[in-house]
């Protein structure tokens, strides 16, 4: 027989035990979000952000970056690499790192995606072509077909870049024979050549015209949406900071990211 000094013991002892388990589900619930989480509870990005981005980007991706930081402060955005979509394709199928890659076209893109390093891209802005001139230009040029003059100097970038894809679709579209007078790996480099009176016309992006400022003219390009670039974006697969840069690409495709890219002159997606 239970005694009831040995009743009155268990029942402090069940008692004690379930205050105490009590006060366990307590502290938990009451912890908050754990570490490295905002007060929503959602991932905070933190530390440095790698991104390879094709070189018609550079001052909207400068500015976008700019942003992205004073939004998320713990994020360092190093200093972003800009070249030829080609050769910054390239690069990454030969192993160098980044978190993210902006490509000018799909097809640079695919080539990643195709060596195993990213997987879906988002179309994020489009281009079109015109043709940078002197200011006030000089040589009188009028479209592609003007372009065709032996007596002009005409660069323009190479064929597997993409604003060299580009134009040659253009100009096979106008049936008009080029000759450059050298075939760049990006966009930038043509517009330079053009800026300081190496060549009297270059082949580029109207964003890099408007970008350039006073320093040199456009010439429409009759038909240029017939060459419409695409813009996609990715985090990479081996990405070291897989958190900033799905944050980042989010920010691009976001009303404030769209904003920043009209305001360079790219277009919607």
């Amino acid at each position: 027989m239970i005694t009831a000094p040995l009743r009155r013991a268990a029942a402090i002892a069940m008692l004690v035990g379930t205050l105490g388990l009590a006060g366990c589900t307590g502290s938990t619930t009451d912890a908050g979000p754990s570490a490295g989480t905002d007060a929503s509870g959602s991932d905070e990005p933190t530390g440095e952000l790698t991104i390879f981005a094709a070189a018609s980007l550079s001052g909207a991706f400068d500015e976008l970056a700019a942003q992205f930081e004073a939004q998320h402060p713990e994020v360092d955005v190093l200093p972003i690499s800009y070249d030829g979509s080609s050769v910054l394709a390239t690069q990454l199928i030969e192993g160098a790192s980044a978190d993210v890659f902006a490509s000018a076209d799909a097809r640079n893109m695919t080539k990643v995606a195709d060596a195993g390093l990213a997987a879906e891209a988002e179309d994020f802005a489009t281009n079109t072509m015109t043709i940078a001139v002197a200011p006030g230009n000089p040589g009188d040029i009028d479209g592609l077909g003007a372009l065709t003059d032996d007596e002009l100097i005409v660069v323009m970038c190479a064929a597997e870049v993409p604003c060299g894809a580009a134009a040659h679709t253009l100009l096979d579209a106008a049936s008009a024979t080029v000759t450059p007078a050298s075939e760049e790996q990006n966009v930038t480099a043509v517009l330079a050549k053009v800026k300081s009176g190496e060549a009297d016309a270059g082949l580029v992006y109207r964003t890099d015209v408007a970008a350039a400022g006073d320093a040199v003219d456009a010439v429409d390009i009759e038909g240029a949406e017939a060459a419409t670039n695409v813009y996609p974006l990715t985090a990479l697969t081996d990405a070291a900071n897989p958190g900033a840069a799905a944050a980042f690409i989010a920010f691009v495709l976001s009303d404030a990211g769209q904003s920043v890219l009209r305001d360079f002159g790219f277009g919607a997606p």
